[in-house]
């Protein structure tokens, strides 16, 4: 039996008019089979005719559905869209009817628009397309673009915080901030007692206007420095003479340990032959007492005398022994004491000798012990810094023995380096002075060897020095390694040592 009849009642197919798609649904609805069960639990019945029904009866007619799927019908977006297809072709025609409505494809959106509309809608009308920001380019949905403008565009000018009237790029505020002249500091002086506090731009006017003061600050903490130098010093004669006395305390003390030692050999060799005394003693007693019997008991009064003589001579020896244990340990608090002491005047030494060695004159003699090894190591030497005055440049001299640059392997190298001093903001820069160099010879012929150079008032290397030293200048070939090792007229190298002289000609220089 078919599920459908050929004909469809109330449909003609004589009829050119199309039928649109929800009528033809209705009549498909309609001419569905329904199997109805009975109440009574009997067999599907036709609702037409009420005649029983057999599943086995039931098929499909495929002739039907095709003539069904090849009719016209209407788009279902009728009456905007006016297409007409078959009713196979339906599905593919709303692929791409312009009537129909989809969802936006933009992330986050849930809008519905017809299809005809969604490229308009995708660029211009949805809250949620991607857009540029005009400062830092990146691409945002246009609902958040303000606020990222607002709060976190890092190229978009913002007010300063510190009111300064400037308008500066969200991303330099922190920069803007060093430099703004609204913030509060410090004057530059103030780890010499200056106790000002302001706006940068009012510490800068007071900074310029206030020199004077300045300087007197500057001296007073150099005068309160020379004193602590007194100080160091008189403190370190003090400890000298601290160190000799304990130095004496230990000589003492390691006598007494010897005394100590030899004595307390001296008990042990005594207690190793009384203990053998005993023993033979005690072999002895019992060989009396098996020979003599009673008779040994008159004699036992003496030898108990004996033997209680001995062990008191043996509870000497233990304490001499314990005491000997405390004198070594105290022996040991007073030798490390003793390393404290020497090791903090090693450094008091050096420190000092450094003080005597530094001249504050412009000139300098340094003496290169160790002139083989140190050319064979090809490190470069550092002398001690000398000054041009008490409160002016400070400078040193730097040698490559084994040569730099243009003079490595074949000429000693020599330069000068300007160093940050104390009052290099008292001085005026850049360096200008004129600096001699001179090999001097130890012959007495007086035959040195010398070179002068006028610093270059453009190079960095004589401008203020912004950290511990600048790049060091001079003579990359300053004297070849054969007229400095085997001179003709001259002896610039004996006993392995050479000597440098350096003179900075202070004409024109004033002391603060």
């Amino acid at each position: 039996m078919a599920t459908e009849e050929n004909k469809l009642p109330g449909f003609s197919r004589q009829n050119s008019e199309p039928m649109r798609s929800w009528e033809l649904e209705s009549v498909l609805t309609n001419r569905t089979l329904r199997f109805v069960l009975s109440e009574n639990g009997g067999s599907s019945k036709c609702p037409l005719d009420n005649v029983p029904i057999k599943p086995e009866e039931v098929f499909q007619d495929n002739c039907c559905k095709r003539e069904l799927l090849n009719l016209e019908v209407y788009c279902t977006n009728a009456p905007d869209c006016k297409q007409r297809a078959t009713l196979c072709n339906l599905q593919d025609h709303l692929k791409v009817c312009q009537y129909e409505r989809i969802r936006c494809s933009n992330s986050g959106c849930n809008d519905t628009v017809l299809r005809k509309n969604l490229m308009d809608h995708q660029r211009n009308v949805c809250s949620f397309r991607l857009e540029s920001c005009q400062h830092c380019k990146q691409s945002f949905p246009v609902s958040q673009l303000l606020a990222h403008q607002k709060t976190s565009c890092p190229e978009v000018e913002v007010p300063c915080s510190n009111k300064c009237l400037q308008m500066i790029k969200r991303h330099k505020l922190q920069a803007h901030a060093d430099e703004c002249p609204e913030v509060e500091t410090d004057c530059i002086y103030k780890n010499y007692g200056c106790t000002v506090r302001d706006k940068r731009g009012k510490v800068q006017v007071h900074e310029n206007t206030e020199f004077s003061s300045h300087v007197r600050l500057v001296l007073e903490s150099n005068t309160k420095l020379e004193k602590q130098v007194e100080q160091l010093q008189q403190d370190m004669l003090v400890q000298q003479g601290e160190l000799k006395d304990k130095s004496l305390v230990v000589s003492s003390l390691d006598r007494d340990v010897t005394l100590c030692d030899n004595t307390l050999t001296t008990l042990q060799r005594s207690v190793e032959e009384q203990r053998v005394r005993i023993c033979s003693v005690q072999r002895e007693l019992r060989d009396l007492r098996g020979v003599l019997g009673s008779e040994l008991s008159e004699e036992l009064p003496s030898l108990r005398a004996s033997l209680d003589s001995l062990r008191q001579q043996v509870a000497v020896t233990e304490s001499l022994r314990e005491h000997l244990g405390a004198l070594e340990q105290t022996c040991q608090r007073h030798t490390r004491l003793l390393d404290i002491h020497v090791e903090q005047l090693q450094c008091n030494e050096q420190r000092f000798r450094q003080l005597e060695s530094t001249s504050y004159d412009g000139k300098l003699i340094w003496k290169v012990r160790d002139y083989w090894h140190r050319k064979e190591a090809g490190t470069p030497l550092n002398s001690t810094p000398f000054y041009t005055s008490r409160n002016g440049y400070k400078l040193s001299v730097r040698a490559y023995l084994g040569g730099d640059n243009s003079g490595r392997g074949t000429h000693m190298s020599l330069y000068i380096t300007i160093m940050r001093g104390d009052f290099d903001s008292l001085l005026p820069w850049p360096f200008r002075q004129n600096i001699t160099l001179t090999l001097l010879d130890q012959s007495g012929s007086r035959n040195h060897l010398s070179s002068t150079f006028t610093p270059d008032a453009n190079s960095d290397s004589f401008c203020r020095p912004t950290s511990d030293a600048n790049v060091a200048t001079g003579f990359p070939r300053f004297i070849s390694h054969s007229d400095l090792e085997v001179p003709r007229n001259a002896v610039y190298m004996r006993d392995d040592t050479l000597f440098i002289k350096v003179k900075v000609d202070t004409t024109g220089l004033e002391d603060l």
